[in-house]
């Protein structure tokens, strides 16, 4: 009797699974015996094994989310996909696809939501009666310089009303790609409107890229950050998230790496497991950090309170315990030495000069 072949695994994925949708009662599961078909036919084996990213257009209404939640530092955040073919492992946001039926595991990075008009929904909702100009955070969700961007370029079209508007924006990412818009940012920074995040998770090239396998690599992140300092941008290094028994002990060389490349400032937020987010972490961790596994598991359960993830304000983002106030106390105390922990003015909203929106109305009074 013969056993049917175990799909191969996706090559260049975060996510190998997809954990059942918590929103429906159906789950998908592979055919096995279908595969057994497959074993004398190598080109329709290999185009059973590719997952492709496939991308749909998102008809959204709105392109700008407002939250209200304690220990989030901004109110409006402009998100132009849904999904992020950058895979990484732990990422928070994974739970959101699964209000569209699909998993946050592998669905999450593979099939991506486009807001095809979302400089036209920006425009119109800068250009709304009302608005009293703050800054929005670009990339609240999910990351705004994912690879698509590199074709449809709808990031750079959305930064190009902020400046027309002088529209304070703060943007968070984790792709060098980001200094594709380095003319744009320069402008916006003359005028301080905006300040660039990149998100450094680890220095270990070999553990980003499992870790985050369509992200930049932890080098050309740095690049980033010094092209953009030199540029006249205000540069921030988030470390994030922070993984307690894996990254947590790089936070010294990250800060000093940052540091080295322009950085003005810096913060951290801790591993997060909400939801899904959870089983494809889990998977993830046994699949390619099996030596660690146990280690990693208990030293998160000691930030949250023994939990693996605990949701309540003031807790989630930086945990609880022994462990979690080690992680603080070493993040402040290199903060602090290489400069980092500075506290700086806020982004200017006084020059803000109201769109002229999609229908071509302008305004008698602004």
């Amino acid at each position: 009797m013969t056993h049917p072949q175990q799909p191969t695994p996706p090559r260049g994925r975060g996510s190998h699974i997809n954990p059942p949708n918590r929103f429906t009662r159906l789950e998908m599961v592979d055919d096995l015996e279908y595969l057994e078909y497959l074993e004398h036919d190598p080109e329709a084996r290999a185009d059973q094994d590719a997952v492709r990213t496939e991308y749909f257009a998102d008809n959204a209404r709105n392109v700008v989310s407002e939250n209200d939640s304690p220990d989030i530092p901004f109110r409006y955040s402009l998100n132009v996909y849904r999904g992020c073919a950058h895979g990484c492992s732990y990422c928070f946001a994974r739970p959101t696809h699964e209000y569209f039926e699909l998993s946050a595991g592998l669905d999450f990075e593979t099939r991506i939501f486009v807001k095809e008009r979302a400089p036209e929904l920006f425009r119109d909702w800068l250009a709304r009666d009302g608005y009293r100009p703050e800054a929005i955070t670009v990339s609240g969700v999910t990351d705004c310089y994912q690879p698509i961007e590199r074709q449809l370029g709808l990031t750079r079209r959305c930064l190009e009303v902020a400046l027309e508007a002088r529209q304070p924006i703060a943007m968070v990412t984790k792709n060098a790609l980001v200094t594709r818009d380095i003319d744009i940012l320069k402008q916006m920074a003359a005028l301080r409107v905006v300040s660039v995040a990149l998100s450094v998770t680890t220095l270990d090239q070999s553990l980003s890229r499992v870790m985050e396998p369509r992200t930049s690599s932890p080098d050309a992140k740095l690049r980033a950050l010094e092209e953009l300092a030199k540029a006249g941008v205000r540069t921030h290094a988030l470390i994030a998230p922070v993984i307690p028994g894996l990254t947590d002990h790089e936070i010294p060389a990250i800060l000093q790496a940052a540091k080295d490349a322009g950085a003005t400032s810096a913060s951290y937020i801790l591993l997060r497991l909400p939801l899904t987010v959870e089983p494809v972490f889990l998977e993830w961790l046994e699949r390619t950090q099996p030596g660690k596994k146990a280690k990693v598991e208990s030293r998160i359960r000691a930030t949250r309170g023994g939990k693996l993830y605990e949701s309540t304000f003031g807790v989630r983002m930086k945990g609880r315990g022994e462990i979690a106030e080690q992680i603080g106390k070493t993040f402040k105390l290199f903060a602090h030495r290489h400069g980092l922990d500075r506290k700086h003015a806020g982004l200017d909203a006084t020059q803000f000069r109201r769109p002229v929106p999609t229908s071509g109305q302008g305004w008698l009074f602004d």
